[in-house]
């Protein structure tokens, strides 16, 4: 009886299994076909209308749910050019309302135009794509990707940068 090491095992059998793989018609395809950015997920958003942009009121927030019903956001038109925005002045911009510290919803503040925690009174500004100003976070609000179409004057959200509050990916 011929008497086989651990480590023997372990190497045939790791062996076997990648052959197994790389042989799988289909299996190397799917994982060449899409492109990887490194460092980056790419996930499979849907695209969600959310309004037009001549309804929007400057410095008045639009509550919506994004990605799915359990993503609070908002989105704001800021009255001047900001950096993410989109539209005719290029100034409507949203962000999760999860705060990147405990997942507490934050709240618009028109008067400082920030967004405020009022858990553990962190602050965000959204003229400067979510930056964390003080308190408890340490990470930026997650901003909610727009599109805009002139043609119909729609603005509608394809996808999220950054990660929501309480996730291992933003899609459920």
């Amino acid at each position: 009886m011929t008497s086989i090491t651990r480590r023997t095992f372990l190497k045939a059998g790791g062996g076997v299994a990648a052959s197994a793989a790389f042989g799988v018609p289909g299996l190397t395809e799917a994982a060449t076909s899409t492109p990887v950015v490194e460092g980056r997920v790419n996930l499979p958003y849907q695209m969600k209308a959310i309004t037009t942009a001549q309804k929007l009121l400057v410095n008045t927030p639009v509550l919506f749910s994004y990605p799915d019903a359990a993503s609070p956001c908002a989105l704001i038109k800021m009255g001047a050019p900001v950096p993410g925005g989109v539209g005719p002045e290029r100034d409507i911009v949203a962000y999760s309302t999860l705060c990147t510290h405990m997942g507490c919803p934050v709240a618009y503040d028109a008067g400082q135009k920030v967004f405020k925690c009022p858990c553990h009174f962190s602050i965000f500004d959204p003229e400067h794509a979510g930056q964390m100003v003080s308190g408890q976070a340490t990470e930026n609000l997650p901003s909610v990707v727009l599109e805009y179409n002139p043609k119909d004057d729609s603005v509608r959200a394809v996808a999220v940068e950054g990660l929501i509050y309480g996730r291992q990916s933003n899609l459920l």
